[in-house]
């Protein structure tokens, strides 16, 4: 059985119409000067720690703990500026599939699995008042690399449970090859959506669990028994 369920951010739970690929960009461009087009670089299933210290290496900046956060106090602003008027949606099925997860005999934990800074994710969740949905998470704060953040929001989970969590009580949902591997990285299960940028048949190849289109698709009951 799933105690603990965890959710990828952009793509599986929302769309944002990019506004965090916008505000990373602006995020450089006010603080060093930088006008690169961050259309250019793949932000599918990667941690903004990690996109922060490629940019600093491509721009021989120090990637040191001051860098780090003046860049991501800029950031933060950006985006809640952003998300204002970013027109975004929240991916169909996910309000109601969240809500028969909690209605379950035995309802596990519902968390976050996102490669976003923790700030960066509640300024997007909230927007949309998912925010308080979630019990707890494992974020880019955590570590530059997407298994370290998986095995930092089990520990959580486990935590909060009281329990150390096998593998298998553990279902990922995300909607990108970098999901699923970083679920198997803790020995989880994988309900991968094609919301994001892969389609179904381009997840299937990476040995999900389940593979819906969307979030309707999913039956609670069958993903977390």
């Amino acid at each position: 059985m799933i105690r603990l369920v965890l959710f990828d951010i952009d793509g599986t739970l929302i769309n944002t119409n990019s506004a965090g690929v916008k505000a990373f960009g602006r995020a450089f461009q006010t603080e060093y000067g930088f006008d690169d087009r961050t259309e250019k670089i793949n932000f599918a299933g990667r941690t903004d720690t990690g996109l922060v210290r490629e940019y600093f290496n491509h721009h021989n900046i120090t990637p040191d703990t001051e860098h780090f956060r003046r860049y991501f106090d800029t950031y933060v602003f950006w985006l809640d500026h952003m998300m204002q008027d970013c027109n975004g949606r929240i991916h169909p099925g996910v309000l109601e599939f969240i809500e028969a997860v909690k209605k379950l005999p035995e309802p596990p934990l519902i968390g976050l699995l996102t490669g976003n800074i923790q700030l960066g994710a509640e300024i997007k969740l909230r927007h949309f008042n998912l925010w308080e949905k979630f019990a707890m998470g494992g974020f880019a704060d955590d570590s530059e690399e997407r298994d370290h953040i998986a095995a930092a929001a089990k520990a959580r989970g486990s935590k909060v449970l009281g329990k150390n969590l096998r593998g298998n009580e553990v279902l990922v949902i995300g909607d990108t090859p970098l999901d699923i591997r970083c679920a198997r990285a803790i020995g989880a299960k994988v309900l991968a959506v094609a919301t994001g940028g892969s389609t179904v048949s381009e997840l299937k190849k990476h040995k999900p669990d389940w593979a819906v289109t969307d979030l309707r698709k999913a039956d609670a009951k069958e993903v977390c028994g």
